[in-house]
């Protein structure tokens, strides 16, 4: 740093500009030296983000904002961060640590992202609502501030900042992990779209099954992942739990109009979902022997629907909330079922006890129970053992 001498002005008493120069280079090199050290002064924290992503997730219940993943450009010590480091507009901040990735983790490590944790039953949380026939779908995005100071894992701190981060990408666990493709049906020219998850680790050496997911009529539409986002019924398949104990290919297929109707009628839609089937039959290693079929209410009445034309194409189906005429059930008298129903469901609990009374006249063995709708993961799990150890074909 050159400094000129004819603008140093020295006060009476003071030093000369010789030394003047000499001190401002010692600061100089003292600031370079603590910086190579990685001990930093403060600095606006808002600066130094890269970008900022939403997080989603699917319940029951439907989409939620669940998450916002913070990229900095250094990386941040998780165990100096909380829940009060950060605020976000309209949400509650429920945990807040670093990542080496921009996803949750049970636990914090150092990293360049800032996990943000948002509790999904803040009313803003939605991103997928069904009122009645109307359904609700909001774009996912935050507006998020630092509101305390940040630790970095050199030393230094990102001081607080008024400036709102907005996010600028989105990332929805599992749903991202399914590819959107559309089927042609060769005979009518038909289209018909689809969501397919394939295998992480896919090995076309390897034989898979395939699960089946069909969705209600609330999610019919032309928007392909809807079948993903209205509930868990497809992707809990594709979870990273679900995927380590049983590696499975997971097709659900988008419909445009109703599938099936009150009166047990179905679109030929059904017979393409059949044909596309065979079609990813054809084009990966899986097992047509271990294909399965699940749905809920207008699904699960497709997949009786299913198993009644074509009676040896699953191995297995799980039937959620789903009535049929009890006339045309007799297929199934053979079938291994598990029916899943509301008591207070007007239509499907009536139905479902009606098609199970036919099945017992023509020879089928069936295992009743009731379980609360508000017990823990592990008392349906042990709930589900109870009735499994008895193996009946149809619970």
């Amino acid at each position: 740093m050159k400094m000129a001498p004819e603008t140093l002005k020295i006060p009476a008493g003071g030093r000369s500009p010789r030394s003047v120069v000499a001190t401002a280079r010692l600061a100089l090199a003292t600031a370079m030296l603590l910086g190579s050290l990685g001990v930093a002064r403060a600095a606006d924290g808002a600066e130094h983000v890269k970008e900022a992503t939403a997080i989603t997730q699917v319940f029951g219940n439907g989409q939620r904002l669940t998450a916002v993943a913070i990229e900095y450009d250094q990386d941040v010590d998780t165990s100096k961060l909380s829940t009060a480091s950060y605020k976000v507009d309209g949400r509650k901040v429920t945990r807040v640590y670093a990542n080496a990735v921009p996803a949750p983790a049970t636990q914090g490590q150092n990293g360049k992202f800032v996990i943000v944790e948002l509790s999904p039953d803040d009313p803003d949380a939605p991103l997928y609502l069904q009122v009645k026939r109307d359904v609700i779908r909001k774009e996912a995005k935050a507006s998020i501030v630092q509101a305390g100071g940040i630790a970095t894992a050199g030393g230094g701190t990102l001081s607080a900042s008024a400036t709102a981060i907005p996010t600028n990408n989105v990332r929805n666990l599992i749903v991202d992990d399914f590819r959107q493709f559309a089927y042609t049906d060769p005979k009518t020219g038909a289209k018909l779209a689809y969501n397919l998850f394939v295998p992480k680790n896919y090995n076309k050496a390897k034989s898979y099954p395939l699960v089946l997911f069909m969705h209600d009529a609330g999610a019919t539409s032309d928007i392909a992942n809807t079948a993903l986002v209205q509930g868990i019924g497809a992707v809990v398949w594709a979870s990273p739990e679900d995927q380590a104990r049983h590696e499975a290919f997971v097709l659900a297929p988008q419909y445009a109009k109703m599938l099936v109707n009150d009166n047990s009628e179905a679109s030929p839609d059904l017979d393409i979902t059949v044909d596309l089937i065979k079609q990813l039959t054809l084009q990966y290693s899986i097992d047509t022997k271990r294909l399965y079929t699940t749905g809920q209410s207008g699904g699960g009445m497709a997949s009786i629907a299913l198993d009644i034309k074509y009676p040896d194409l699953f191995a297995a189906s799980f039937i959620v909330a789903g009535q049929w005429d009890p006339a045309l059930v007799k297929p199934l008298a053979k079938d291994k079922l598990w029916i899943v129903v509301s008591e207070g469901d007007l239509k499907a609990y009536p139905g479902e006890n009606a098609i199970t009374a036919e099945l017992e006249k023509d020879g089928a063995k069936v295992n009743r129970a009731v379980w609360s709708g508000r017990s823990s993961r592990e008392e349906f799990a042990a709930a589900f053992a109870s009735m499994a150890a008895v193996g009946d074909p149809i619970n």
